[in-house]
């Protein structure tokens, strides 16, 4: 068992300075509550309702008593085993009801979950586990055709510090084989069914530590690792409730990967039950998935990354289930375009509220009460009031609203460094805490940001730079084109050229590369931002959680 002090902000990870952190508690934004507190007395105060729904592949429901119930046996019984306060332990599930349990188990005894993709493998998972010094893994049986229990094995003998593996029954397995390891000895692992509960008192955590640690969204290295505490991250969570209209009548589809900070956050499925609503489990984002549970459940809102808002749109008119109860999506983890933002109400008969945000902390939303334009056109306002956010040059000095400039910001809720990464803090952070996130955006004079792009996604075509967006949203609105991901390719004389990927819609004749060129000249747009070369193509590679894999298209058009 690790040491406690391993919980308390500062002894691992940068914090907030005592002045700070005085400020946000005197304001309100940090309400000394802790995860297991909060679930005790949602259960306390609403026991019978409903908090979660697994509906594969057969339908189970836990009311927030029964819930509560199960996170305390689960969490005596990891004190049994010896997991305590202070503990990292890597969690690597689908969207299933045991994930939440597990999370929720560990935060009442005070260890820490290390949230891992389902699409995680071997290289990955070993860096989490090594790095984290995690003491145990959480697993499917089985997922998505991919024996979990043989990587575990590999794992095990490469960790010294992961003593135990406990595994979720097969009942989850959806999909094809792809990788399984007949010689795995089950004997290692402990299913999560036979962890034994034991008469433990638990001693929690407190509100100003440590609650979990997330992966960062880079795309380059390794990922480094967002320390979160139950104070500020429960502040995004009602915060965000707040502006999103979460009560405890929503209903919310988590159609995402559960262990994103998206649809875990912003409201996501903490939001939700922190408000006392309801949580449904979707096992996959595809409308023949998800629409049937909106349709079924009654679903009121849901999150979802701009492709898969892209193919819910697409599908929309074609549905032969009732979407009539949704009536907010919201659209994040990546720019949505302008042209497919405006498609996506009229298609799904709901509210849009575009989200722009980060793991390490500032969020953005759109407002309910914004007018259509500012929901269509710009990435929305921070939750708090004390959300100090600058636009800078590349020297770090301001520019005027509406210039486009490098994205700092500071919080209640946005980190002051990562988990054991000195050296990349200096990188990632001023000397007076601002986070460079790495975006490129504007201020419009009512203080909405507009998001141009990532920095290291800008394309400098021979001097001349080149904001990917702005031609993707241009070839949007062209009446054949599905969606469109432009990216710099290198050059030998201009450093760098520009690449559209291109997606036609099904009935869309076939087009050549000259019309998307000539397209985009026609609308007015610099002789330089016109693509050089344009590639037609059936999908898009994709990161775990949906996004556009920028990276991947980059590479691949290097080897050509």
């Amino acid at each position: 068992m690790t040491t406690v002090d391993s919980l308390t902000p500062g002894v691992d990870a940068p914090t907030w300075p005592e002045e700070f952190a005085e400020r946000y508690r005197a304001a309100g934004y940090w309400r000394g509550e802790t995860f297991g507190g909060v679930l005790r007395e949602r259960a306390a105060a609403h026991p019978d309702r409903v908090a979660l729904v697994d509906p594969a592949p057969s339908r189970r429901t836990w009311t927030y008593k029964q819930l509560d119930e199960r996170v305390d046996e689960l969490a005596a019984g990891f004190v049994a085993r010896g997991v305590g306060k202070g503990d990292r332990v890597v969690v690597q599930l689908p969207n299933v009801g045991e994930f939440v349990e597990v999370v929720f188990a560990l935060f009442r005894i005070g260890a820490l979950p290390v949230y891992a993709l389902p699409a995680h493998r071997e290289s990955e998972i070993t860096y989490f586990c090594s790095f984290t010094e995690a003491v145990a893994y959480v697993i499917p049986e089985r997922h998505a055709g991919f024996d979990h229990r043989a990587l575990a094995s590999k794992v095990k003998g490469e960790v010294p510090t992961l003593e135990h593996v406990f595994v979720v029954g097969s009942d989850i397995d959806t999909g094809t084989d792809a990788g399984t390891d007949a010689g795995t000895d089950a004997g290692e692992h402990t299913p999560l069914s036979e962890v034994p509960v034991a008469a433990v008192e638990l001693d929690g955590p407190e509100a100003h530590q440590l609650a979990f640690l997330q992966l960062s969204g880079g795309t380059t290295g390794r990922p480094k690792l967002i320390p979160r505490t139950h104070d500020d991250y429960l502040y995004s969570l009602w915060g965000s409730n707040e502006i999103c209209g979460v009560d405890a009548d929503t209903r919310f589809l988590v159609v995402l990967p559960a262990a994103h900070n998206y649809p875990m956050s912003s409201p996501g499925w903490l939001g939700v039950l922190y408000a006392g609503g309801t949580v449904v489990l979707s096992p996959a984002p595809d409308p023949d998935t998800a629409f049937p549970l909106v349709a079924s459940e009654r679903i009121t809102m849901t999150g979802l990354v701009p492709p898969l808002a892209h193919v819910w749109t697409e599908s929309a008119n074609a549905a032969v289930h009732d979407l009539s109860s949704l009536e907010l999506v919201l659209v994040g983890g990546a720019k949505y375009s302008e042209q497919a933002a405006r498609r996506l109400e009229p298609a799904l008969g709901c509210r849009l509220m575009q989200v722009f945000g980060m793991a390490e902390g500032l969020v953005n939303y759109t407002r309910l009460d914004d007018d259509p334009e500012t929901v269509v056109a710009t990435q929305g306002l921070p939750i708090s009031p004390d959300d100090e956010v600058r636009v800078v040059d590349d020297a770090d000095q301001d520019v005027p609203d509406g210039d486009f400039g490098h994205l700092l910001t500071r919080g209640p809720y946005t980190i002051r460094g990562y988990w054991r990464a000195p050296e990349h803090n200096a990188r990632s952070f001023t000397a007076d805490g601002f986070y460079r996130t790495g975006d490129i955006v504007r201020r419009t004079p009512t203080g909405h940001l507009v998001v141009e792009g990532r920095a290291k996604d800008q394309i400098n075509r021979g001097g001349e730079k080149i904001a990917p967006e702005e031609v993707e949203n241009i070839l949007l609105a062209h009446p054949a084109v599905h969606d469109v991901s432009v990216v710099g390719v290198p050059d030998e004389y201009l450093g760098e050229r520009s690449l559209a990927y291109v997606i036609l819609r099904a009935d869309a004749e076939p087009m050549k590369s000259v019309a998307v060129k000539r397209f985009v000249r026609e609308r007015g747009l610099a002789a330089y931002k016109v693509p050089d070369l344009v590639e037609f193509v059936d999908a898009f590679p994709q990161t775990g959680i949906g996004k556009i894999s920028k990276k991947h298209q980059r590479s691949t058009a290097e080897q050509h």
